[in-house]
């Protein structure tokens, strides 16, 4: 079950910080929401964090990963990813914003 939610919204006017979880792991990062998950974990620096990623705007689907708790939110309102992808609770970090405290899982 996945207990994951999407939001688009254009209005991101608090400044909250959020906790990123990576499944199956012991890593974590703080998550800004007024920042991408992707730029948020390479700005953590957290040892053994890797998250792929090309393009930056949604569009190459590098870094596509599952969001298995949470929600995050996006600044453009069509990213990278289909309905059903959606529904699915796959993200892509590197437009994705934190609204809660997530867990990701990453690509092996």
């Amino acid at each position: 079950m996945i207990v994951a939610h999407v939001v688009i919204c254009s209005d991101m006017t608090h400044a909250a910080t959020f906790i990123a979880r990576i499944a199956n792991s012991d890593l974590s990062f703080s998550a800004p929401a007024d920042m991408p998950l992707l730029q948020a974990a390479e700005l953590a620096g957290t040892p053994g964090l890797q998250m792929d990623s090309s393009c930056r705007n949604g569009t190459c689907r590098t870094c596509i990963c599952q969001l298995l708790e949470g929600q995050v939110t996006y600044r453009i309102e069509w990213p990278g990813l289909s309905l059903d992808e959606k529904r699915e609770g796959l993200i892509l970090p590197c437009v994705a914003y934190p609204v809660t405290d997530v867990v990701i899982d990453l690509p092996v």
